[in-house]
């Protein structure tokens, strides 16, 4: 399979006129994407070749695809319930045998046959991904293309940036902007999907923004807030790199297992002439990539944007959490992430005041520290 993968169906996105806000009318960007989930995963093209014993979490579940944003965030809200949702996609997979099947780890996503608690929160979930669908096809048009190599995958990814970077530019937003960036200082490739990226209109800086939908119209606890913080400087962080620091082509490669010189699929090909630019190999898209991430405008510091969204009325904003960016946090909370992943340290479980986190967890009847007392409290997508 990894030496010849099937033709996978994907999808380009294409500009279109349409209004978005009342002011001005945007255009939408082409983006290239997946019929099926698709949700900052390289899937199985990154995880079939040379696959070897792995020693530590991030080797064995991320190798050649990179953390994925929502890891940290994940890892951050409960490590058990991060470690249980590892063990059981990776078992899922394995019982499954079916390489064409990506595979996916989702905090609330009921993977566990029998663990699951009700199906609210699975409607929840749908919902919020529903959404998501929605803001983002207000400017991004989606378009099918077939790639057929891991080489084609990444190059998918990295055209839909270029895209909405220049769309940034030209526009002053953009969504579900896919990001690859080495985190230099932890030493490891981070990957994920913006949700919005504006453009500040008076010292034309980027502001991040992050949606979220809630079941019930109240305010998120602090404990979801701080959750979507980290989710977010994260994003800020990765940006941050990537306008500031050199992007490391032969690491780039190497971790990726990734052949700079194979040839695109005729789909990409023409999908990178739609996006203005001619390129035959991968090597070629870097390249336009590393010119992309030069014209990124810096990231505010003191505006990052938290949205909380109601599912019963999409237009009631019940939270907006506008805060700055702190670096020394967010590089606490990564390493204490990493000590996870890593395996430096055994899963640990929520704290007292956090148990309630319980009430929604799929695992609660194989973990030993489920509290059969719980206090129910409201999550959000």
């Amino acid at each position: 399979m990894a030496g010849s993968p099937s033709k996978t169906p994907r999808f380009l996105l294409k500009r279109k006129t349409k209004s978005i806000d009342s002011d001005s009318a945007k255009a939408k960007r082409n983006l290239f994407t997946t019929p099926e989930p698709d949700i900052e995963d390289y899937g199985h093209f990154f995880a079939s070749k040379n696959k070897k014993v792995a020693d530590t979490f991030l080797e064995k579940y991320r190798s050649k695809r990179g953390l994925f944003v929502t890891d940290v965030s994940k890892t951050e809200w409960c490590q058990k319930q991060m470690e249980f949702s590892l063990f059981f996609d990776d078992e899922e997979c394995n019982n499954n045998n079916n390489d064409d099947k990506e595979c996916f780890s989702f905090v609330y996503e009921g993977r566990a046959s029998g663990t699951g608690k009700n199906n609210t929160h699975d409607q929840a979930m749908k919902a919020g991904i529903d959404r998501h669908v929605e803001l983002r096809d207000e400017v991004l048009k989606p378009v099918r293309v077939e790639v057929k190599s891991r080489e084609d995958f990444m190059a998918l990814k990295l055209v839909n940036f270029i895209n909405g970077v220049n769309q940034l530019l030209f526009e002053g937003l953009t969504r579900e902007l896919p990001i690859v960036s080495f985190a230099f200082e932890q030493g490891i490739w981070m990957v994920g999907s913006i949700d919005e990226v504006r453009m500040h209109s008076t010292d034309h800086k980027s502001i991040l923004v992050e949606t979220k939908t809630r079941i019930s119209d109240t305010v998120p606890s602090e404990s979801q807030k701080r959750n979507g913080r980290i989710q977010l400087m994260c994003y800020k962080y990765l940006w941050d790199n990537l306008v500031s620091n050199p992007f490391p082509l032969r690491e780039f490669y190497d971790y990726f297992d990734l052949e700079s010189q194979r040839a695109l699929c005729e789909d990409l090909k023409k999908a990178c002439c739609c996006s203005g630019f001619n390129a035959v190999t991968l090597n070629e898209v870097v390249v336009c990539y590393q010119t992309a991430c030069k014209m990124m405008p810096r990231a505010h510091d003191d505006e990052l944007v938290l949205r909380y969204e109601s599912q019963r009325d999409k237009s009631l904003v019940l939270d907006e959490d506008k805060f700055a960016y702190n670096y020394g946090w967010l590089k606490s909370e990564i390493s204490k992430c990493l000590q996870f992943w890593l395996q430096q340290r055994e899963a640990s479980f929520v704290a007292v005041e956090d148990q309630w986190k319980c009430a929604y967890c799929y695992f609660t009847s194989l973990c030993p520290a489920y509290p059969h007392d719980t206090t129910d409290d409201d999550d959000d997508e």
